[in-house]
């Protein structure tokens, strides 16, 4: 038995140090560049032909190859895709989306690219570079880690590494030169992969498939490690090695016994399952490409040509028409991403797990082998099969909940290999498992009259999940998460409905596959193929049902017409320049096109159209009100008498009036009030040139409203990281009046902002609107119940027009108000033509006003306003400030964090003064910020 626990654990220890090496490599790369390298499998598996090539092929001596292969090609890869692909993308500004996509595209270019030099079998004669024993291969991780290790914290160039992870930008300004860091990041990380690869080709079987898949698998020692420290990767790989050789010993009996044997063999799936779901803040940025600008829709010409070229299979015969039978059943497969990544804005690296899920499920219903279920007829089955999915899609959808970014792709992958490895690939849910097709479409041509069919319903879904209300919500999470968060979008039951429909869309289209080639094929649904699938939609433009329809058919057709790999090939070079052209190839082209014909001739600004508009109307005798950029100063609004004691129609009157440039009605001012209001009796200054020529009637005295409540916060404290940025702050937002918070950088302003709004939960304390608590709501909640915010990072949803965005706000807050809209575009000076124009791409100052305006749809009763005067001219803030003084007299409670202080000692009725975490100094503007001198607060 001794022997026997020696000899398992010298195979896991070389198990161990493969992974400790795939660790390291990711670890370095990541921490010098901040990209996930999905492609270290690829280039392990690259280096590992290439070594056979030399050795086997070429007849050249192993020690030449190796050095070649080791010290020349795997660095030489790695800093050619620092230079020609991911420093591009680092210098264009690209997000994390684009850079994991290209990350991605490198992987299947990889693939594709082996695949056409090698072919796609499998070689079982890959030289041995070290011997069987372990110990020389993990003496090579071991003196690998050591001396990265050392490297990085003791030499010049680890110092610079670690500033460059600390922050970038500083560094270079420090005068360290990133590119070369980063360019050695890769060079060592694909050293790394190559040495990887080589060790490991001749114990598997090295195909252009398997081996970057089992390299992937073991990206869980690097989450383990959270990308940062080499010895716990090391440490965790060997532990995993050394488990899972030791479970090989144990022969489990029962119905369980294959699950529990694959679980044994692959246990880095597990790790890596759970390390995906347990460290949730690995690359936690936000990790979607952004649509620049508003959808065009898809012009009828594009349409009609699809239309045909899918009709045109049905004249075909033998096997062309049996190949095409493949293409509107792998177009309903990317629909489904076309909803979870370019509707929902989530990545999702599985669907293949589900779409095989699909297949499997109906032919297990169609041959009666379903524990619990009769045999079904085909469709039955299928539709049967799609219904049992579509729950399954909370795998992915659940996690994301709480993960963007690089953490969600993580868990999704994981996902998708823990179904190929534990279902897919056990003989006791797949052996002798065939697939018909439903009675009546048994023939191709007949057959693919049905997917025709099934393909124009999911369609119809796909179209009718962007309209309305729910498209518009979905768009809203898309494109800025936080924002449509706080406009009230419930943005967690909406990211289920995105994979739910997902999954829903997925298994349809596996079932359709799998009926289409009458077999269920585990290779079709393998997770290589799945990062295939969702590159080539993103690249052919993620939003894009039309670009879901083109790449099955290229992917199909390419694969189908030419050598195998050509289409991988091809869609991995399209996936490297995803950079280039962000929302695929036809917002490029249409892109393109635009900027000819701005040479051609003068066109006009978003401004411009909005001036030109109102002068044609001034010349038609239309009286024009001028635009919130334009509304003249004047002396404060403020209403005398609390909101309660203002009736509803005084309230609408008094907005409307700031609307149009006049002094809101009032009552009697109080007389402290009186040099605010321009003078006695509070009539306006004559200067302003509004002066009534008659008095009107007075108006009977309308009924109390009721009182608004006040949000208030007890001895809050929040920590961040374990420093407390907030200490016992106790703070009163009333209605009916405007409260200011002050205060330098870093005095925690931001963070009472986000306690208030939802976004940060605090470690103690209250915040209650009312006498409700809502220190735990979520901030679509607190939106729902009238808390609305503006963030001081502009969040507006770029690809939505203007009407659209303050829509979303009118649709998802606490009043459902059908005028809301066009009030709140009217109040804010959107209402012109610039109301259908797409938010991306307008000035800032309009943004600003598209922003208030969506929070004001939801007729919010307290507005929270994150520094609203950045970026605005003093115009536009002389606007800005009618507009507040007028809302705080409606009985708007307005709680303004801001830097202008000219700004707060103008608007607000109370100034709180916040240094370190607390609240040094409250009351008046007047008397607080005389006192505290402007030396305490930034100018």
């Amino acid at each position: 038995m001794s022997s026997l626990t020696y000899d398992l654990t010298l195979a896991g220890l070389s198990v161990g140090s493969a992974a400790a090496l795939t660790g390291i490599g990711l670890i370095v790369t990541y921490r010098a560049t901040g990209v996930l390298n999905f492609a270290h499998g690829a280039i392990a598996m690259v280096c590992a032909y290439a070594l056979r090539q030399c050795v086997v092929e070429w007849g050249w001596p192993l020690w030449a190859a190796a050095t070649v292969t080791l010290l020349v090609l795997a660095p030489g890869i790695g800093m050619a895709l620092e230079r020609f692909v991911f420093r591009p993308l680092s210098v264009l500004g690209s997000d994390p989306a684009q850079t994991l996509v290209a990350s991605i595209g490198v992987f299947v270019l990889l693939v594709g690219g082996a695949a056409l030099l090698w072919g796609q079998g499998a070689r079982d004669d890959a030289p041995e570079l070290v011997s069987a024993d372990p110990w020389g291969q993990l003496a090579v991780v071991l003196l690998l880690a050591a001396g990265v290790g050392a490297a990085i914290r003791w030499t010049r160039f680890g110092r610079e590494l670690r500033a460059v992870v600390d922050d970038r930008q500083l560094a270079v300004l420090g005068g360290v030169d990133a590119d070369r860091v980063a360019a050695a990041g890769w060079a060592f990380g694909s050293f790394t992969a190559g040495l990887t690869g080589v060790l490991l080709a001749p114990y598997v079987r090295l195909d252009p498939y398997g081996l970057p898949l089992l390299v992937m698998e073991v990206v869980a020692v690097a989450v383990a490690a959270r990308m940062r420290s080499l010895p716990v990767a090391v440490l965790t790989a060997l532990a995993i090695g050394v488990a899972q050789s030791q479970l090989t010993r144990l022969h489990p009996t029962g119905w369980g016994a294959p699950l529990l044997q694959a679980v044994s063999t692959n246990l880095f799936v597990v790790a890596l399952l759970i390390a995906a779901l347990a460290l949730p803040r690995v690359g936690t940025r936000d990790a979607l490409p952004r649509t620049a600008t508003a959808r065009v829709p898809t012009p009828p010409g594009a349409w009609i040509v699809a239309a045909v070229l899918f009709l045109l299979p049905l004249g075909f015969a033998g096997s062309d028409l049996h190949t095409s039978v493949q293409v509107p059943a792998l177009a309903v497969v990317l629909l489904s991403l076309v909803v979870v990544t370019g509707r929902g804005g989530q990545i999702s690296l599985g669907q293949a797990a589900y779409a095989g899920l699909g297949a499997l499920f109906t032919a297990l219903l169609a041959a009666g082998r379903f524990p619990g279920l009769p045999r079904l007829p085909e469709l039955a089955a299928l539709a049967l099969a799609v219904a049992l999915v579509a729950p399954l899609g909370l795998l992915t959808g659940w996690p994301a909940i709480s993960r963007r970014g690089l953490a969600l792709a993580l868990v999704t992958f994981a996902v998708g290999v823990g179904v190929s490895r534990f279902v897919f690939a056990q003989p006791y849910a797949v052996s002798g498992l065939s697939l018909g097709r439903p009675a009546g479409f048994e023939g191709d041509r007949a057959y693919y009259v049905l997917e025709l069919t099934l393909l124009a319903a999911a369609l119809l879904a796909t179209w009718l999940l962007r309209r309305g209300r729910t498209g518009r919500a979905l768009a809203a999470m898309r494109d800025h998460e936080p924002g449509a968060s706080a406009a009230g979008v419930q943005v967690p039951s909406l990211k289920l409905l995105a994979f739910v429909s997902g999954a829903a869309l997925a298994a349809l289209g596996g079932g359709l596959l799998g009926m289409g080639l009458r077999t269920f094929d585990p290779s079709a649904y393998d997770p290589v193929r799945g990062l295939l699938w969702f590159a080539a939609v993103v690249v052919l433009g993620a939003d894009s049902t039309l670009g879901a329809l083109a790449a099955a058919a290229l992917l199909v057709g390419l694969d189908a017409g030419a050598r195998g790999g050509v289409a991988a090939a091809l869609i991995g070079v399209l996936a490297v320049l995803v950079g280039r052209f962000p929302g695929g190839p036809y917002e490029a082209a249409r892109a393109a096109a635009g900027r000819l014909r701005g040479r051609r001739g003068v066109a006009l600004t978003a401004l411009g159209v909005e001036v030109r508009g109102r002068l044609r109307r001034a010349e038609r005798g239309v009286t024009s009100r001028p635009a919130l950029a334009g509304l003249t100063a004047s002396g404060r609004t403020g209403a005398t008498r609390p909101a309660a004691e203002a009736g509803p129609g005084q309230r609408d009157a008094r907005t409307a009036a700031a609307a149009d440039g006049a002094e809101p009605p009032q009552g009697p001012p109080a007389p402290d009030d009186e040099s605010r209001t321009g003078g006695a009796g509070g009539k306006p200054n004559a200067a302003e040139g509004r002066v009534p020529t008659h008095a009107p009637a007075p108006a009977p005295a309308p009924a109390p409203a009721p009182a608004e409540p006040t949000l208030t916060t007890h001895h809050l404290q929040a920590r961040y990281d374990g420093f407390t940025v907030l200490e016992d702050i106790t703070l009163t937002v009333p209605p009916g009046r405007v409260t200011a918070v002050i205060g330098p950088n870093g005095a925690g302003k931001s963070t009472l902002f986000h306690c208030l709004a939802g976004t940060h939960r605090p470690s103690r304390g209250q915040v209650l609107l009312g006498t409700r608590d809502i220190t735990h709501l979520p901030t679509h909640a607190r939106t729902r119940l009238g808390i609305a915010r503006t963030f001081q990072q502009l969040a507006v949803f770029p690809s939505l027009t203007v009407a659209e965005n303050v829509r979303v706000g009118a649709e998802q807050g606490r009043l459902q108000d059908p005028s809301a809209v066009e009030r709140s575009l009217r109040l804010l000076g959107l209402d012109g033509p610039v109301r259908d124009l797409p938010a991306a791409g307008l000035p800032t100052g309009t943004l600003r006003r598209v922003e208030l305006a969506r929070a004001l749809a939801g007729g919010p009763r307290v507005l929270l306003l994150d520094e609203p005067a950045a970026g605005l001219d003093t115009a536009e803030v002389t606007a800005l400030t009618r507009i507040l003084r007028a809302l705080a007299a409606d009985g708007t409670a307005l709680l303004v964090v801001e830097h202008d202080l000219d700004l707060v000692a103008d608007l607000a009725d109370t100034v709180h003064v916040m240094t370190a975490g607390r609240i040094v100094a409250s009351g008046p503007p007047d008397r607080v910020l005389d006192a505290t001198g402007p030396q305490e607060t930034p100018a």
